[in-house]
């Protein structure tokens, strides 16, 4: 990686261990993420106030968990956090790992639809944007700008059951409380019909929840 970015990522991430608000809530600085703090994966102990940083830079995994009021909250995500040799002057390479159900996210890649991850990306700009951006994202989608037309589609034709649905991949995926015992009944059923449970969920939100033509999706793929 360039130098130029390893200081860069260096600089941000003790500018972050110094913050009062990582300060009361890591006491013992975890491996992973918190409120959506990006560390590096894979990193079992991390001084308090290091001058050398002795882990990969490159390739990070961050978790944080969806704030209130979103729908998608007590919900826990990882991301992927790719960054580039030319770092800061282009931006990060981010998707969501944990599964989600958003207009602005792909249902199956976890490709991210975000201005400041493309053309609107400034060399000011540190991976803490990123994720309050993301955070942002997820509290008010963007329907007209979608990553997932399927989903962007249910938002905007039948916002409530885009809630339940949202609600239910943040409980199966993210750890989220129970959702609707509706939409968990059917998925049961046709689990029972032999089929993969990931396969049904994905053929029942794309459906709205219709049993009979999520099926046929089932039959036919």
């Amino acid at each position: 990686m360039a130098n130029i970015a390893v200081q860069r990522i260096k600089r941000e991430f003790k500018e972050v261990l110094k913050s009062e608000e990582v300060r009361n809530e890591l006491p013992d600085i975890p491996t992973s993420a918190q409120g959506g703090r990006a560390l590096p994966a894979a990193t079992p102990n991390i001084p308090r106030n290091p001058q050398v940083l002795p882990f990969p830079l490159k390739n990070w995994i961050s978790e944080g968990e969806a704030s209130p009021p979103t729908r998608l909250q007590h919900a826990r995500y990882q991301l992927e956090i790719k960054i580039p040799e030319t770092y800061p002057f282009n931006p990060p390479k981010v998707r969501f790992i944990t599964k989600i159900w958003h207009p602005n996210i792909s249902s199956v890649t976890g490709a991210i639809c975000l201005d400041i991850l493309k053309d609107q990306w400034a060399a000011a700009m540190t991976l803490r944007t990123v994720l309050l951006s993301l955070q942002a994202l997820l509290a008010a989608a963007e329907p007209d700008d979608p990553q997932d037309a399927v989903v962007a589609n249910q938002y905007k034709q039948n916002p409530e059951m885009f809630k339940q649905t949202a609600r239910l991949w943040a409980h199966v995926y993210a750890g989220a409380p129970v959702s609707s015992p509706e939409y968990t009944k059917k998925i049961e059923n046709l689990c029972a019909m032999g089929f993969d449970r990931n396969a049904v969920i994905v053929a029942l939100s794309s459906k709205s929840w219709d049993v009979e033509t999520a099926t046929e999706l089932l039959l036919s793929n």
